[in-house]
Formats: structure tokens, C-alpha cells, sequence
């Protein structure tokens, strides 16, 4: 995992791995070992290490914009992907998959600058074609089976955090494109001092200004974006399916109530868990986002 960003254990969080066993349970899997936080709107597992321990990514540009319920359906989700044994994230599958984008990554080079380096870029080629050609096959061998797990951990989370709080997530992921943006923007304000504003002074409240942005959109914009989704097919990745196509199979189902709630005490508590995390991906995006 990077050195770069926050690595939460049981020990540090126990608040958070508590809620993300209940819903664990719920959606018939185990839990996680440890909990990347990152500055993306997006959430993740996946695995790490020879033992295939397991791993959530959080994104707290997502995160952020969510309400606790919706955060236990992001949770079922995610956690749904392991309880379906979704092909991609397996051990040996989801292991190829990593291996061989860090490879291609790797054997990318800068453009280069010279003769010797023109001579040693071009031994690259071959290496680098064939494990992108790899990467390509196998990437097109599970994108149908993929594309079924995200139905699947879609009612996974709507048995645990009921179909509401489900297709609340599915609207607000059509915003979370713009919350990107949102921290360039106060990245820049802050470090070209505009209006007086200080780098220290952006990074208090970041996470805070951005939920209440977010808040701030009127019904009528999401579903302006809803019938934007249904024209250019709207999906967060090749991966998932459509988004107003999962919104819509979710919608049509029967009603489930939630089997998975977090009450204002645990929000707290797990709020407070992640306050360090907050506060040292605020300092880095207000500091690196512009650049």
C-alpha cells in the first residue's frame, strides 16, 4: 500500500471497523484488516500481501457527501463484491489485474531525451506491449462478470441499508464527478491567496465546505444529471454499468427496510477516528492539488 496516505487499523478505528462488521455480516462475508483513506470520490476493496488480506479504500471526497445511511450503503456495496465473489477482486484474478497495470505503469518511460536514451526507452517496447496486451485480454475476459457483480453488490446494500438509502447513493454518485474539481478549486484559491485566504485557513473545514456544496444541489439539478446519465450512459468506470441503469433496476425492486443503521453517536465516533486522516489528506490536497 502507498507510504503516502492514511492506513487505519481495528486498534486506531474501532468505531468504523465495528460498523463495517455489521454490514459485513449482513451482507454474509467478513470484514476488512486495514482502511486506506484517500482524497478521491470513489470506495474500493480489494487485497494486499501473500495472506490476501483484505482492504477498503475510502475516498473522502465521497465519504464526505454522504449521509450516514448512505455511507452504510457504500459500505454494503463494497463489502457485497467480496460476499458475491466478484471475479475481479479475487485473490489470483484481482492479483493479475494489479500486477500487470503497475507493470505497464512501469515500463512506460518519460519522453525521451537523447540518443541513449531513445535506444534504452525502445527495449522497453516489446516488455511493455506484451503485458499490456495481457492486461487487455484479461480486462475483457471479466468485464461481463464485473459488470453482474455491481447488480449483485448493489442488492447487497440495499438489503442492509434498505433500497432508499441505495438509490440516494446512486444520485449522489452522479455529483461526486464534480467534487474533483471542488478541491482544485480551493486549492487554488488558497495557494494564489485570493480573497485572503490562507493555505492553513482552506484546510480547516475543507471536508465540511465541500459536503455543504454538495448539499446545496436542488433536486431538479439531479435529475437534469439523471437524464443527462440516460443519454451519454453515465457509469463511473468500463466496469460498472450505466448508473441510471443500476438507479433504475434498484427503484423497480420491492422496498426493503434497513438492516444496518449508524446512529448519530457511532457517526461521531467514527467521525472523530477519521479526523487525523481529514486533516492530513485536507493539508496534502490544498498543498498538491493545484500543482
Amino acid at each position: 500500500m502507498p507510504d503516502d496516505v492514511p492506513v487505519l487499523s481495528r486498534d486506531e478505528a474501532p468505531r468504523l471497523f465495528a460498523l463495517v462488521d455489521e454490514v459485513a455480516a449482513a451482507v454474509g462475508t467478513t470484514g476488512v484488516h486495514r482502511v486506506v483513506v484517500v482524497p478521491d470520490a470513489n470506495a474500493s476493496v480489494g487485497t494486499y500481501g501473500l495472506r490476501g488480506r483484505r482492504v477498503l479504500r475510502i475516498g473522502l471526497g465521497l465519504w464526505e457527501i454522504l449521509t450516514p445511511a448512505q455511507r452504510v450503503a457504500l459500505l454494503g456495496h463494497e463489502l457485497g463484491h467480496y460476499a458475491h465473489g466478484d471475479t475481479r477482486r479475487s485473490r489470483v484474478v484481482g492479483t493479475a489485474l494489479r500486477t500487470l497495470a503497475v507493470l505497464v505503469n512501469l515500463l512506460t518511460p518519460d519522453p525521451p531525451d537523447g540518443l541513449l536514451e531513445r535506444v534504452a526507452v525502445s527495449t522497453l517496447l516489446a516488455p511493455r506491449a506484451a503485458a499490456l496486451g495481457l492486461l487487455t485480454v484479461l480486462d475483457h475476459l471479466t468485464l461481463r462478470a464485473s459488470q453482474r457483480a455491481e447488480y449483485l453488490a448493489d442488492a447487497a446494500a440495499g438489503r442492509v441499508a434498505s433500497t432508499t438509502a441505495v438509490v440516494e447513493l446512486m444520485d449522489r454518485l452522479l455529483v461526486s464527478d464534480t467534487v474533483g474539481d471542488k478541491l482544485r478549486r480551493e486549492s487554488v484559491l488558497a495557494q494564489t491567496r485570493i480573497g485572503g485566504i490562507r493555505p492553513r485557513d482552506a484546510e480547516d473545514g475543507l471536508w465540511e465546505r465541500i459536503a455543504a456544496q454538495t448539499g446545496a444541489v436542488p433536486a431538479r439539478e439531479y435529475e437534469r444529471l439523471r437524464r443527462a446519465g440516460e443519454r451519454r450512459g453515465h457509469s463511473a468506470d468500463s466496469t460498472h454499468p450505466p448508473t441510471h441503469l443500476r438507479r433504475r433496476h434498484l427503484a423497480g425492486a420491492a422496498p426493503r427496510p434497513a438492516r444496518v443503521t449508524c446512529d448519530e453517536s457511532a457517526s461521531l465516533a467514527i467521525a472523530a477516528e477519521l479526523a487525523p486522516a481529514r486533516a492530513a489528506i485536507a493539508r496534502r490536497v490544498i498543498r498538491d492539488c493545484a500543482g
